[in-house]
């Protein structure tokens, strides 16, 4: 008995494998400090939970509609105008399990045997086996941290073959932290109108910014019908196990995800459903403590990764992440271990001085690690510590 092919294929997240070995380690007795994780550290507002909690008294327990309660999709149209200045309607709209099932949807509903999907590195540990779980052939476009690991319209142009049929890119950037421009993403939406092609955007952590508001590739008119928004409530309302998820996107796209999803898992928590139409109607400004905390986490984080020997930093403009370039220390011995490739150091870091990160590998970029801020202060400046220690 086999599994079938496209499972065989398919590994665990490096972010889990990683986070998994560190709670493995701290059941052994060992202090472990955990930054590999992509969760805020916050618990859900309480009126986020209050809102839950009524749900529940006033019974919504049934089957909610597929594509999300009328309510929810109303709040989202609400949001849509309101943070990103973009006109949808609710028959645009479509809610799922988690901003991750929005995504699959999406591959699955446009992609084609063998269709070419380009994707920017570093990206999201999940896309490419996605693109491929589709039928689609990843092609991966380089960065750097000289140019702020973004990928400008010439990069991208050079990566187009006939083949091509989606790109998808998230800004503020999992696990760069790195922002796209309006002039970049201009760019971007005239090339996607040039080679009709359509976009993935990924703002899931549009809220956690440190300066200039991001800018949605779908308020550009030669984007708009053909870019599927892809957003959640997991990281600006600290509600990653609520599971909440959605799309805005050209009616064709959200009436195929939609019938996608009937065959699936029908539609999305109904409880969290309740609780999201209160979290996307409050003011944005109701979760700014979580940014603030953030802000001051990642200035910490910047100065402490500046002191690492072999460390090369670059300064995130969004989400709770550093991602330093590490390639200075390739081929240097550390307590008999010698370091080859971000693997190497990664579980070095976790084996010696008990600090969970993130192989670059797990990004598509071997020279990086990815470091979590989503972390007290003093779990913070602790794990440098030892880090330093570990490398000096």
């Amino acid at each position: 008995m086999l599994l079938s092919t496209r499972l065989q294929k398919l590994q665990p997240p490096a972010t889990i494998a990683m986070t998994q070995k560190a709670r493995e380690l701290k059941q052994q007795g060992n202090d472990v400090i955990s930054l590999s994780i992509g969760e805020p550290d916050f618990d859900t507002p309480d009126f986020v939970k209050e809102a839950a909690k009524k749900a529940i008294d006033e019974n919504y327990s049934h089957y909610p509609p597929i594509s999300g309660y009328p309510e929810l999709k109303d709040a989202i149209v609400h949001k849509f105008k309101r943070d990103n200045n973009l006109d949808y309607k609710p028959s645009q709209i479509v809610v799922s399990t988690g901003a991750k099932q929005s995504i699959y949807n999406a591959f699955q509903v446009i992609i084609d045997e063998g269709d070419e999907v380009i994707i920017p590195i570093p990206y999201w540990v999940t896309y490419a086996d996605i693109v491929e779980l589709a039928g689609g052939k990843p092609v991966f476009v380089e960065t750097s941290i000289e140019n702020d690991f973004k990928a400008s319209a010439e990069m991208i142009e050079k990566a187009i073959t006939p083949k091509t049929k989606a790109i998808i890119y998230s800004s503020p950037c999992n696990p760069s932290g790195s922002v796209y421009n309006y002039d970049e993403l201009k760019a971007i939406a005239k090339l996607v109108e040039k080679h009709d092609l359509i976009v993935i955007s990924d703002e899931i952590y549009e809220h956690i910014v440190y300066g200039e508001k991001p800018v949605s590739i779908a308020t550009f008119p030669e984007a708009y019908d053909r870019t599927v928004t892809i957003n959640g409530l997991s990281k600006a309302y600290a509600m990653t196990g609520w599971r909440i998820g959605y799309i805005g996107a050209p009616q064709w796209i959200a009436k195929a995800c939609d019938t996608l999803q009937s065959q699936v898992t029908s539609g999305a928590n109904s409880i969290a459903q309740r609780a999201a139409i209160t979290a996307l109607n409050t003011d944005p400004s109701e979760t700014h403590y979580m940014i603030e905390a953030f802000a001051k986490r990642r200035e910490l984080m910047m100065n402490l990764a500046k002191e690492i020997p072999g460390f090369k930093v670059s300064e995130p403009k969004g989400a709770f992440y550093i991602f330093p370039d590490i390639s200075e220390l390739f081929g240097k011995t550390f307590h008999g271990v010698t370091i080859n490739n971000s693997d190497d150091l990664a579980n070095l870091i976790l084996d010696k001085a008990f600090v969970a990160t993130v192989p670059g590998s797990a990004f598509g970029i071997d020279n990086c690690l990815r470091f979590s801020y989503a972390a007290s202060e003093e779990n913070l400046t602790e794990a440098m510590r030892r880090i330093k220690e570990l490398l000096s």
